[in-house]
């Protein structure tokens, strides 16, 4: 009587899908989804233009991420085109090792220029060009969610309008001129938690009109 043969072994069980992280030995894609930002100092006469291009990815998984991988910036300018290029260079290196790169956000954002910095359309203050690139980029950052929105709250955010509202309501009621009511009230103070010129005197207290900070004497 022959011999039955043995079973065929189970074939093993699928392993799962291998996640995978930004490294840099990650190959560049032929085409990255990107995002320009322009940047209108009054420390230059031509505007930059800073470029961030992102890769996705595990695409079409649970585990999709879209992660910053290169930068670029451009202008007419000139004057600073050897330290933006070496920037943009170390910039990408540091996007491409993975990890969190959110840090440079902060190291971009405390860099002062020793001639003085200078203030943003609404009053946020810009110590420095370089800075403003960081500022760039965590609004970037924001927008593909690696930096999560920790601003105000609800109840903050009517707060702040209501304290708002009220105060402009008080100084500029007898105004006609439309753009006294689109910005800060010139006579504000610089607020040390949102670098912005939004801080009047309400009830005694040192209120930011911007972010909510209060502080009272």
């Amino acid at each position: 009587m022959p011999q039955e043969e043995p079973a065929p072994a189970a074939a093993p069980a699928d392993k799962a899908p291998k996640v995978v992280h930004m490294h840099e030995k990650l190959e560049r894609p032929e085409m990255l989804l990107g995002s320009t930002y322009k940047l209108k100092t009054p420390l230059s006469e031509h505007a930059l233009y800073v470029t961030i291009n992102d890769v996705i990815l595990n695409p079409g998984t649970e585990h999709e991420l879209r992660r910053p991988f290169e930068i670029f910036i451009n202008s007419k300018n000139m004057d600073h085109f050897q330290w933006i290029v070496a920037l943009t260079r170390i910039i990408s290196a540091v996007f491409r090792k993975g990890g969190d790169v959110t840090f440079l956000v902060e190291e971009l954002r405390s860099v002062f220029d020793p001639r003085g910095g200078y203030f943003k359309k609404g009053g946020k203050y810009m110590p420095s060009l370089v800075a403003e690139i960081g500022d760039a980029i965590e609004s970037h950052m924001r927008m593909i969610g690696l930096i999560k929105d920790e601003g105000l709250d609800e109840h903050q955010r009517r707060l702040v309008e209501e304290k708002r509202a009220q105060y402009e309501a008080s100084v500029h009621q007898a105004s006609d001129d439309p753009q006294a009511r689109e910005s800060f009230p010139p006579g504000a103070q610089l607020c040390g938690k949102c670098h912005t010129k939004a801080v009047v005197v309400m009830d005694n207290c040192l209120t930011c009109l911007n972010c909510g900070d209060s502080k009272c004497g």
